[in-house]
């Protein structure tokens, strides 16, 4: 579920369904059995199920009980509270806030706003809210028809992230591609070409992060909201059975994971509050 209507999202809201806390709380700790060091927390929005306690609820559980290196999250930023910090933003290393355009009019034309909200207004005061409580600032922009002539170079500067991927908007059927899916992402699509124009004129920001859709689509491990692995190789996502079902071995069979394409995109980074500290 989510708060936008981002035209070229492709994680969409086909169900409404949330699992028991305690059955989240079950599939993590599979995920930390068979491996896991690192998780991140996405959407949707993940700060909508109730308003946040349920995201701070099992980042806690990830660092208390796991002890997992990185804990981070992805969010749109707008729900996003000091209150939520003070209490819940010691258990996590890197907040991700997405942005793609430093020009509130375009948010609003790529449909990432909310009511009356400033989008812009609200990440500042995220970024600042991370410096006050020690955690990583990361900032996310997916590269479209709207914000592909852009520069960002001094705004990227000022706000000053650890990181700033930079993504090509990807088109996936049933996703926001297709007869059957919840958003046309077409009007929104920039071939090969337009990126790399972005990306060339973005190359002296040091802390970008360039992701094309041949690098983005299979080198993720993604979980969906019934923790099921989700292979996008054919450019949908075939969902495997649950790791609550079948485990966790059995359901990364079904994932279509590209672990040479994730080093290559730099999946391996210093990901922790405290491995940055010594950086």
């Amino acid at each position: 579920q989510c708060n936008y209507q981002c035209g070229f999202c492709f994680h969409t809201a086909k169900t409404s369904f949330l699992l028991e806390l305690r059955d989240a709380k079950r599939g993590l700790k599979l995920l930390k059995e068979s491996g896991m060091e690192k998780i991140n927390f996405s959407g949707g929005e993940p700060f909508l199920p109730k308003r946040g306690r349920y995201l701070g609820e099992m980042v806690k559980y990830c660092k208390i009980e796991l002890k997992l290196p990185s804990v981070s999250i992805i969010s749109n930023g707008s729900l996003i509270t000091e209150k939520w910090f003070k209490e819940y933003g010691k258990y996590v290393d890197i907040m991700a806030v997405s942005c793609d355009s430093f020009n509130e009019e375009t948010n609003r034309t790529i449909g990432r706003f909310q009511s009356n909200k400033d989008h812009l207004e609200q990440i500042l005061r995220v970024r600042d809210w991370c410096q006050q409580y020690e955690i990583l600032f990361k900032l996310n922009t997916v590269v479209n028809t709207y914000n592909k002539d852009e520069n960002l170079c001094d705004h990227i500067r000022n706000i000053n992230p650890i990181r700033w991927k930079v993504f090509q908007c990807l088109l996936l059927e049933g996703e926001n591609a297709g007869p059957d899916a919840l958003r046309n992402a077409e009007r929104f699509y920039i071939d090969d070409e337009t990126f790399e124009r972005f990306l060339e004129r973005h190359r002296h920001v040091k802390c970008l992060v360039p992701e094309s859709n041949k690098k983005m689509q299979n080198s993720y491990l993604i979980l969906d909201e019934y923790l099921r692995f989700l292979d996008c190789t054919k450019g949908s996502k075939i969902p495997s059975k649950s790791i609550l079902d079948i485990g966790v071995e059995n359901a990364l069979k079904f994932s279509g994971f590209d672990e040479a394409m994730f080093k290559k995109r730099g999946g391996f980074y210093k990901w922790s509050k405290e491995a940055d500290k010594y950086s």
